[in-house]
C-alpha cells in the first residue's frame, strides 16, 4: 500500500517549491542589478570619454586657433617686411643708377638738369619719374628714365604711359623732343629688344655701373 499523502507533506512541498521560486527571483533581481550596474557603468563610461572627446576637441580647436593667429600675425609680418625690402631695394636700385644716369645724360646727350625722383600733381593726377632730365639751349630735349631691378612687359607700358603725359604735367616742356629710358638690373634679352622696338633706350648694369645697351643703328622714338 501506498503512503497517505499528509497535509504536512504538502506543505513541504509547496515550502520547497516557494524556496525555489525565492531563490530564482533573487537571483533573477541580482542578475538584473548587475546587468543594470554594467549599463549604469557603460553609460557612464560612455559620457566619460564623450566628455573627454569634447575636452580634446575644445583644446584642439583653441590650439589650433592660437596658431592660425600665430600665423596670421607672421605672415602680416613678413608681408610687412618683404614690402619694406622691395622699398629698399627699389631704392638701393634707383641709387646705384643715378651717379652713373647722371654721367650718361651729361656727357652722351648734354642734359644740362638732372633730377631724380620727381613727383607731380595736378588736377588730381599724379605723376612719378625716377629721373628726369633737360637742357633748353639749342638742344631743347627732355629724357624720362624709368630705373627698374626687374622689368616686365608692363614696365614698357608704364614709361610709354609717362611719356603720353609728360607734357600735361610739365607745359614749360612742351617744344621740347622728350625720350624713354628704362635702366635695368637685370633684362632679358627679348624685353630689351621689346622696349627698343618701342623706340626706348635701354641702359644696363656692368661692374655696378649703368651704360648704355642701345645699338648703333637704333632710333629712338619722339614723344
Amino acid at each position: 500500500m501506498s503512503t497517505p499523502v499528509t497535509i504536512e507533506d504538502i506543505y513541504k512541498i509547496f515550502q520547497k517549491s516557494q524556496e525555489e521560486f525565492d531563490r530564482r527571483m533573487a537571483e533573477s533581481d541580482r542578475r538584473a542589478a548587475e546587468a543594470k550596474a554594467e549599463s549604469d557603468r557603460r553609460a557612464a563610461e560612455a559620457d566619460r570619454r564623450a566628455a573627454e572627446a569634447d575636452r580634446i576637441a575644445a583644446e584642439s580647436k583653441a590650439e589650433n586657433d592660437r596658431r592660425k593667429r600665430e600665423i596670421d600675425q607672421q605672415l602680416k609680418e613678413l608681408g610687412k617686411q618683404i614690402g619694406g625690402l622691395g622699398a629698399k631695394f627699389g631704392s638701393f636700385t634707383e641709387g646705384l643708377a643715378l651717379p652713373s644716369m647722371q654721367k650718361i645724360l651729361g656727357d652722351r646727350f648734354g642734359m644740362e638738369v638732372i633730377s631724380p625722383s620727381v613727383r607731380v600733381s595736378k588736377l588730381g593726377q599724379h605723376l612719378e619719374i625716377d629721373v628726369l632730365a633737360y637742357a633748353d639751349s639749342n638742344i631743347n630735349q627732355a629724357y624720362v628714365v624709368e630705373v627698374k631691378s626687374h622689368p616686365r612687359e608692363d614696365s614698357i607700358t608704364q614709361l610709354k604711359a609717362i611719356l603720353n603725359k609728360f607734357r600735361d604735367f610739365f607745359p614749360e616742356h612742351k617744344d621740347k623732343q622728350v625720350y624713354g629710358i628704362i635702366a635695368a638690373v637685370d633684362l632679358p634679352d627679348n624685353l630689351k629688344d621689346k622696349i627698343l622696338q618701342e623706340g626706348i633706350y635701354v641702359a644696363r648694369i656692368s661692374d655696378d655701373t649703368f651704360e648704355m645697351a642701345t645699338p648703333d643703328n637704333f632710333c629712338p622714338r619722339v614723344w
